[in-house]
């Protein structure tokens, strides 16, 4: 905590020292859209109802908040269950965890940059050089000052150099290049992170909605062979009567037609159930003979009574794809500043120091020192419009993530307002169709009675039994569409992610033992996160 404090009383200086001459634009939050919503009008607040399993009307709450766990609304201890193995387990979390944590860590190594940069080194020479080199240094002569009057040749030097030296280079961010790098740097692991919400959020929808088509596919096959097994009774029925000579042979190969149909149904819906399997076992991380046969009832489902719906002026805040975009665009304003200081001078202080001696035991004196100071101020004189251009570039970078942003926004609330369409005309469609099967079995009840009391045909008993077949077929498919279309606005509003903790340690940077608990560097990076929320 008092690290914390110090990092937090240092933060002012900093923005006024590292940023404060920073060129390029400075990041704004896009403010929520003006006037935007869900609908024209107001949308309607409560569902029709109907008397059958998730046929119960809803209630759409504004401004209600998401549990971060929104598919425990639907009360299924299974779809619990598959959703944590599911999150546990799929390879696209740890993909974007890892993702999260490379970006960070790039933040990190950028984060260096405000420091100087040391190299010490420690070296020692073993020399053997010859006389010759020096002209003949060293070659014997007479003591009385004749001419020489006779050498001796070259003869070799030996020595030892011991060398110490500490090298220091230290680039001061005049024009806040280094804080628009660290800047978006900070945005990109914002994107991650986003990144890795999104990928939860589909993950968790997918999960849940792939249980409830397997639990529609299951009950369409359970109401067709339950179907099939009634035509079947049906026509053993008629056989007898056939051989009774009650009726007519047109009349048993018309329900053996009936029977053939609704047999020729069942692949289909066996297949699809097949691959719908599959995909869930690829959420939950699992391979295709993985499966356990984990399986939920849609009868058993609870249909949620209060559905939450945020505020318009809130979507752009909690929808994940939304914030990723926001990054990308927070991202490109920050490249714009360091493709803006690239083309100004730079200035770079450099250092040297150390000690030369010939035996180590003076390396350390006084006499022995050397050093060097020295101050570089260096800009491109000629480029050839090189940086010019490369700025140019990342201000089109930059308006291209202005406008994908926008249509990112424009697609949140289309989602949001198909999903409530989808809850409103869901509600209906499944009012309806309760009403047509329960029509249908009516009119296949009074054809059979008409059938067996001589008074109608049988093609007609034939059609009342496939309207049937259809009826509780898309009556089944109406209940699931309830159920799906809920976890749809739960995924459209945002999933709740800011209720609940989806980062794990996979996700966060190692600590370092120098630069990162230095309360200038904490100080630092908390600047250049402040910039990056900016709301």
């Amino acid at each position: 905590m008092r690290a914390k404090g110090r990092a937090a009383a240092l933060t002012p200086l900093l923005a006024a020292l590292l940023s404060g001459c920073a060129v390029g634009p400075d990041f704004a939050a896009p403010d929520a859209p003006l006037g935007a919503g869900y609908a024209v009008g107001k949308p309607v607040s409560v569902t029709q109802s109907a008397a059958i399993a998730g046929g119960g009307a809803q209630r759409l709450v504004p401004g209600h908040d998401i549990p971060g766990e929104w598919w425990r609304l639907f009360r299924s201890k299974q779809i619990s269950a598959l959703v944590a193995e599911a999150v546990n387990n799929h390879p696209n979390i740890a993909a974007a965890e890892a993702a999260l944590r490379q970006a960070r860590e790039t933040t990190e190594a950028d984060v260096g940059s405000f420091f100087p940069s040391a190299t010490l080194t420690q070296s020692v020479a073993r020399t053997q050089m010859t006389t010759a080199q020096f002209g003949g240094l060293g070659q014997s002569s007479s003591s009385s000052g004749s001419q020489s009057s006779s050498s001796s040749g070259p003869t070799a030097l030996i020595y030892t150099l011991h060398n110490t030296n500490a090298a220091v280079s230290f680039t001061p961010d005049v024009f806040g290049k280094t804080i628009r790098t660290v800047e978006s740097d900070v945005a990109a692991a914002e994107y991650q992170r986003y990144q890795l919400e999104a990928t939860y959020l589909a993950l968790t929808a997918n999960v849940v909605t792939a249980a409830i088509t397997d639990s529609l596919y299951a009950s369409q096959i359970k109401v067709t062979r339950d179907l099939i097994a009634a035509y079947q009774k049906q026509l053993d029925i008629l056989q007898k009567r056939f051989e009774l000579g009650a009726v007519s042979a047109a009349d048993v190969v018309s329900e053996k037609a009936l029977v053939a149909q609704a047999q020729a149904t069942l692949p289909p819906l066996e297949k699809a159930r097949a691959q719908t399997r599959n995909q869930l076992m690829a959420y939950l991380g699992r391979f295709p003979n993985d499966d356990k046969g984990e399986a939920i009832d849609i009868e058993h489902l609870h249909l949620p009574r209060d559905l939450p719906l945020s505020l318009p002026s809130n979507l752009v805040r909690q929808r994940p794809d939304v914030l990723s975009a926001e990054a990308q665009l927070h991202q490109a304003s920050a490249n714009v500043g360091v493709a803006t200081a690239n083309m100004l001078p730079q200035l770079t202080l450099t250092g040297n120091g150390g000690s030369q001696a010939s035996n180590f035991s003076q390396l350390f004196l006084p006499q022995t020192s050397v050093y060097n100071l020295a101050t570089q101020l260096s800009g491109q004189a000629f480029d050839a419009g090189r940086l010019f251009h490369q700025r140019e570039a990342k201000l089109a970078a930059l308006e291209q993530a202005e406008a994908q942003y926008r249509a990112t926004v424009i697609s949140a609330f289309q989602n949001v307002a198909n999903a409530l369409q989808a809850i409103k005309h869901d509600a209906e469609t499944l009012r309806a169709q309760v009403a047509a099967e329960k029509a249908a079995a009516e009119s296949l009840d009074i054809s059979q009675a008409q059938y067996s009391a001589g008074s109608t045909t049988y093609p007609t008993v034939l059609n009342a039994a496939q309207t049937l077949l259809n009826a509780r077929l898309n009556r089944v498919q109406a209940q699931a569409a309830r159920f799906s279309d809920t976890a749809a606005l739960m995924q459209a509003l945002g999933g709740g992610w800011w209720n609940r903790i989806d980062e794990t340690p996979a996700s966060l940077p190692k600590p370092t033992d120098l630069i990162s608990t230095l309360p200038i560097a904490a100080a630092i990076r908390a600047e250049a996160e402040e910039r990056s929320r900016a709301r």
